[in-house]
């Protein structure tokens, strides 16, 4: 595979004049995909039917001839200020009951079937008029599904068609009461009409409630993005994508990425490690320029999964964004190191958001490879060097790694429901495990629950799974290499009951977790061989050999070689030795990698990253402040 690069692009928003000039120079820059078109619906409608196409067409040929291939966005995340007139009940509304007005991006309801609809009518309109372009290489549907909190909606259409996803599910209201547990309480219902939302109840509403209300509100993302996608392919045969965000995980990307060619993703290092991180305040002040050493490369490997194997950074940070609680510029380097990365594990297309800075509106100080004035901004050299090294390093083959981590949004969404601890994460948790492994110099593929097969793995991480599918046990009954499980796998049934074989609920090893407790923030439990537990902390009750014990001599970590379950939230010293211990049976080639230094193996090359602003020896050379090195196999 070759890689190649990319830019965003907004035609409407600069003069027609400047577009050959700004073609001409993306080509020069070394960029070949020109992302264009998703916020543009009030250009492309001015007003109800009131079509002008021209515009766009003049736009995709002025840089199709300029030998850029155009990927084409729809705009239905920016519905204009007419649309909500003519639909005043399309917004979202938020968990207190407050609609989610018009003034910026994705202020409408995905249950809300008209708006439904006119999604459908622009998307099939678009594609109808660009599927025959030759300079229109593939399409991306709406914009960030889930950014700004915009999934979960408690509208009126929400509500009515929550309960039809519910008679669809249950088929009788009797066996909902008894799937729900509710005759605690009183809650049972005689009708499906008399469900209500989750929300403004007095205080915490039934957790199976809730659960099932988080499944519906992501199958009608899944519903929703299916309906462009069918528009799409009525007309165009072009692979579609969808641009996901960092650490959303309110609906379920697997599923939405079951109706697409490509996953592609909006990598803002900088950003997320303020806005997103619940690392130490020691941590972002290491890497705030930089950006979370592992960050990126989970979802690198997230999306791979979710797209198939084919995926791209879509949005690519190259300066300072707008919208974190600080802002800072990224070392010198950072954009190309950031690019190297997603390229080794193996995106196809990296695209930098965006082409110029905007000097008007809500983005204005969100920085771009052009300066406002068009003068060079500090990344577009960067992105030059990177497309020069491309052409240099020439062909990446791609392989599977040794390890892999089960990562489940479903799992998320009952451990927001239902915490415990106000600092229990799933997210958090499979990063901390993922961390771990990336501290051995090991590369990771993250699975579905769902995967089909586990055979090729030597080793397999699952934290945190709610329940198990069944196909997912008969996969680690046959699995040859070593399983490690936990904390809180297997702790509920589908339902959001506890099993009656009692948690972790793995028929193939002799274990119970009697009770849990939540550790309050900074509290922590000693472990005895080192290190401590922290955040969570389960009991456990099992005839399995103890690996590791806490301080007080009570079980950690209990199993075999084959299949291990461990009982809380380890910290970094607890966790590298056992994942040390692991991999060392498996004879699973590891290194202890320096703070901030990490690895990514292909089969083809190992790429080593320094996140760090100083300099680091590593294996008896020193790496520069943000450097990379690629070395063949």
């Amino acid at each position: 595979m070759k890689p190649t690069l990319g830019v965003c692009y907004y035609p409407e928003h600069w003069s027609p004049e400047l577009w050959p000039e700004d073609a001409r120079r993306m080509r020069e820059a070394g960029l070949s995909v020109v992302r264009i078109g998703e916020f543009a619906w009030s250009r492309i409608e001015p007003s109800p039917g009131q079509l002008d196409w021209q515009w766009l067409d003049q736009a995709v040929n002025v840089l199709g001839e300029a030998g850029l291939q155009v990927v084409l966005g729809t705009p239905t995340a920016t519905p204009p200020r007419w649309m909500l007139n003519k639909h005043p009940n399309m917004l979202a509304v938020d968990v207190e009951g407050k609609p989610r007005k018009f003034g910026s991006r994705r202020h409408y309801c995905f249950s809300y079937l008209p708006y439904y609809e006119e999604s459908k009518r622009i998307v099939s309109l678009m594609a109808e008029r660009y599927a025959s372009s030759t300079y229109v290489m593939a399409w991306q549907t709406d914009n960030e599904y889930g950014c700004h909190d915009t999934v979960v909606s408690y509208s009126a259409a929400a509500l009515e068609e929550f309960q039809l996803w519910l008679e669809k599910k249950y088929a009788s209201v009797d066996r909902l009461n008894e799937a729900w547990g509710n005759v605690f309480w009183s809650m049972e219902y005689g009708a499906f009409a008399e469900v209500d939302l989750p929300n403004l109840a007095v205080t915490e509403v039934n957790p199976a409630h809730q659960l099932d209300f988080r499944r519906f509100s992501s199958d009608q993302v899944v519903a929703y993005n299916r309906m462009q996608v069918d528009a799409i392919r009525e007309h165009s045969e072009a692979p579609i994508a969808h641009n996901y965000m960092g650490r959303i995980v309110e609906f379920d990307h697997y599923a939405v990425g079951q109706d697409l060619e490509i996953a592609s993703w909006d990598s803002y290092p900088l950003g997320f490690l303020e806005d997103r991180s619940d690392t130490t305040e020691e941590w972002r002040q290491r890497f705030y320029r930089q950006g979370d050493p592992d960050f990126q490369a989970f979802h690198h490997d997230l999306y791979r999964t979710v797209g198939h194997g084919r995926w791209w950074v879509m949005e690519q940070q190259p300066g300072p964004v707008n919208w974190a609680p600080f802002n800072p510029a990224p070392l010198p380097g950072m954009v190309r190191l950031w690019t190297w990365e997603a390229i080794a594990h193996q995106a196809e297309t990296v695209c930098y958001f965006r082409w110029r800075q905007a000097p008007f509106a809500q983005e204005q100080m969100h920085a771009g490879l052009l300066r406002p004035d068009s003068a060079d901004a500090p990344a577009i050299g960067e992105a030059k060097q990177v497309h020069t090294e491309i052409e240099e390093l020439g062909e990446i083959e791609h392989g599977q790694a040794q390890v892999a981590l089960i990562f489940d949004y479903e799992s998320c969404w009952a451990w927001q429901t239902q915490p415990q601890g106000q600092s229990f994460d799933g997210f958090a948790l499979a990063l901390s495990m993922y961390r771990g492994l990336r501290r051995l110099g090991l590369s990771i593929d993250i699975l579905p629950p769902s995967t089909r097969s586990l055979s090729d793995y030597k080793l397999v991480l699952i934290p945190g799974l709610l329940s198990w599918p069944a196909s997912l046990l008969a996969q680690l009954e046959e699995h040859q290499g070593a399983v490690l499980v936990g904390p809180r796998s297997g702790s509920k049934t589908e339902h959001f009951a506890i099993p009656a074989a009692m948690p972790p609920n793995l028929p193939m090893l002799d274990c119970k977790v009697a009770y849990v407790e939540s550790l309050r923030d900074g509290a922590t439990r000693l472990v005895e061989q080192g290190g401590e537990v922290f955040r969570w902390l389960e009991h456990l009750e099992s005839n399995a050999p103890s690996l590791e014990t806490m301080a007080d001599g009570s079980p950690l970590l209990v199993g075999n070689e084959r299949i291990q379950y461990l009982g809380g939230w380890p910290n970094e010293e607890a966790l590298h030795r056992i994942l040390l211990r692991i991999t060392e049976h498996l004879s699973v080639d590891t290194i202890a990698m320096p703070e901030g230094v990490r690895q990514r193996q292909t089969a083809s090359h190992k790429f080593t990253f320094n996140y760090n602003a100083e300099a680091v020896e590593f294996k008896g050379d020193v790496l520069p402040p943000t450097a990379v090195t690629i070395e063949p196999i």
